[in-house]
């Protein structure tokens, strides 16, 4: 749904421009807003864009702002190493509402669903400061899986007021909540415009990938990192990934072992001793990416790694029991298998000896769009700015009666 034409500016007077802060704190945060800030620099007649990053994971953060060739206009600093997500919360509203007084800009833009974002609507809201959420709607049904993810979606649509949704079913979403039709705009995902933004490459900047045996064994890629995995069900998966080598000796995984210390002591505990993993440390955007391309099928509990599948035609094999992007499972990209090391063995190694089924999984149209997501966000968003729209639209509700209080005599 498109927001109506903007009014013409009067001759010889020139338009306004806009300041747009685009707040960010993660990897995934940067690598689906990059597309959003390039395109906001593509009309310096309309936006001031200004990138204020809160360095949630700081090294993460800067292979992708590095990646996309970003430099902030701002860095607040506050690491979330050795904090809680209290703590960590708690210093972002302080440090994210002092930055928004003195930058003064004219909108909000965040995206997804990270603790910086919470923060960041929250300092926005309560300066009056119009909100735009990027890729909202998203939800699992379920608040604690994943953690604190599908809280931190819900507390951002409360006070946003311009959602703008990956997919219609995202739409649905925010409509079953209340939200006003009008606020929001399905307009495909910002991941297939990044994508489109990495050449493909011949050597990797991660020179250990180099050794990885490509020509020789069938790859496979795995990430897990969700809270809701650490521990018990990590150890499961290590185990199933363990067996799925055995029985398939001409198979290899890649897992980048993400940087918290309670993924990294059990993935090298249990897997640093077998010869048919490599274990490395995260890795680049444009050598993540490369893995995707040359593995024949990723297992993984990322979100966006989900998204990345489809528009790379690589299926996955989701390590979760509940998934807030059902549209990849629906339209047959991949399957839901849990954390049970049986069911993940099973499903692996089905894909592994009928690649009939991989093709069959992988031929369908990609449910995150058509990789023009950030040039109709955009658009919208300045329809929205330059007609006085900045503010979410009232639904209206009928009056609920008030129960009569009876008394006793």
């Amino acid at each position: 749904m498109m927001a109506e034409s903007p009014p013409t500016a009067a001759a010889g007077v020139p338009p306004r421009r806009y300041r747009a802060c685009v707040v960010l704190g993660t990897r995934p945060e940067a690598i689906k807003l990059a597309p959003v800030i390039r395109e906001l620099h593509r009309h310096p007649d309309r936006f001031e864009p200004l990138v204020l990053t809160t360095s949630q994971h700081r090294q993460m953060l800067a292979q992708a702002l590095d990646a996309f060739q970003i430099t902030p206009s701002h860095d607040l600093g506050l690491t979330h190493a050795n904090q809680t997500l209290a703590e960590f919360t708690a210093r972002a509203v302080i440090a994210l509402t002092e930055s928004f007084a003195q930058l003064k800009p004219d909108v909000v833009l965040v995206q997804g669903d990270t603790s910086t974002v919470v923060s960041a609507v929250l300092a926005a809201f309560y300066q009056g400061i119009p909100v735009a959420h990027v890729e909202a709607g998203l939800r699992s049904g379920d608040m604690r899986r994943p953690f604190p993810e599908e809280a931190n979606r819900r507390i951002a649509s409360v006070a946003t007021d311009q959602h703008y949704c990956p997919t219609e079913a995202a739409r649905q979403n925010l409509l079953h909540e209340g939200v006003s039709e009008h606020d929001i705009y399905v307009t495909g995902n910002t991941i297939v415009d990044a994508l489109s933004s990495i050449p493909r490459m011949e050597l990797f900047e991660e020179a250990a990938l180099d050794l990885v045996p490509w020509t020789t064994r069938r790859v496979l890629l795995a990430t897990v990192h969700r809270r809701e995995n650490l521990g018990d069900e990590l150890r499961d998966i290590c185990q199933a990934l363990r067996q799925v080598v055995q029985e398939r000796p001409d198979t290899h995984v890649v897992i980048p072992v993400h940087l918290n210390p309670k993924v990294r002591e059990v993935v090298f505990e249990e897997l640093s001793d077998h010869p048919d993993f490599s274990l490395l440390n995260p890795l680049s955007y444009p050598d993540l990416l490369e893995v995707m391309h040359r593995s024949v099928l990723v297992l993984t509990d990322s979100g966006g790694i989900q998204e990345e599948a489809p528009a790379l035609r690589k299926p996955v094999l989701i390590l979760r029991t509940v998934t807030e992007r059902p549209e990849v499972v629906l339209a047959g990209f991949g399957r839901l298998v849990g954390t049970h090391p049986h069911t993940i063995v099973a499903n692996t190694l089905e894909l592994l000896d009928h690649p009939g089924i991989i093709e069959q999984m992988t031929s369908g149209e990609n449910p995150f769009g058509d990789g023009h997501a950030s040039e109709r966000i955009v658009e919208i968003l300045w329809q929205r700015l330059s007609t006085g729209r900045q503010f979410a639209t009232p639904e209206p509700r009928p009056p609920v009666p008030l129960p009569i209080a009876e008394v006793t005599p």
